[in-house]
């Protein structure tokens, strides 16, 4: 197609009328990498996945599935019985036999309860963010087991 005939009615829906800067909707979006978080990674998004199947792992996309959030959700819920617990057991005469929770607990019960909180929300969310990388699915999920084998000892402890 030449110069000449190239008008704004004849421009197709990806290219650029003479004298136009942008496209239909503005700048192209696809100059830039999709963030990481964006407006649509908590509800509306609009994709699901990646546009083709060889192209899903290690993509980012806005949507995130229920069996996503329900391990996330676990994994937030165990570590604040196993903080919960862990209290409990301590004030009954037990030790705490983590280091990290050790060094943590001197800092006040308050302040160990919100830390461990927030280091767990921080990873949760790297995590999540991640969900399309073997590594980030594979640690969510050993996350999952982990709480639950402790919680599972926790309670053991009550029946001893």
């Amino acid at each position: 197609m030449d110069a000449a005939n190239h008008s704004p009615e004849s421009a197709g829906p990806n290219e650029l009328a003479p004298g136009q800067p942008f496209g239909r909707r503005g700048p192209d979006r696809r100059q830039r990498s999709t963030p990481r978080l964006s407006r649509y990674s908590f509800g509306k998004g609009r994709r699901k996945g990646a546009r083709r199947s060889d192209e899903h792992e290690g993509s980012f996309v806005d949507v995130y599935s229920p069996w996503m959030l329900a391990a996330i959700l676990w994994v937030a819920l165990m570590n604040s019985a196993d903080s919960f617990f862990t209290i409990v057991h301590l004030q009954s005469g037990g030790q705490e036999v983590n280091p990290i929770a050790g060094a943590l607990l001197g800092t006040g019960r308050a302040e160990f309860v919100l830390i461990k909180s927030a280091v767990i929300s921080i990873a949760l969310l790297v995590l999540c963010l991640h969900k399309n990388f073997h590594l980030a699915r594979l640690g969510l999920w050993l996350a999952a087991v982990a709480y639950t084998g402790l919680l599972a000892y926790h309670l053991a402890l009550f029946w001893v």
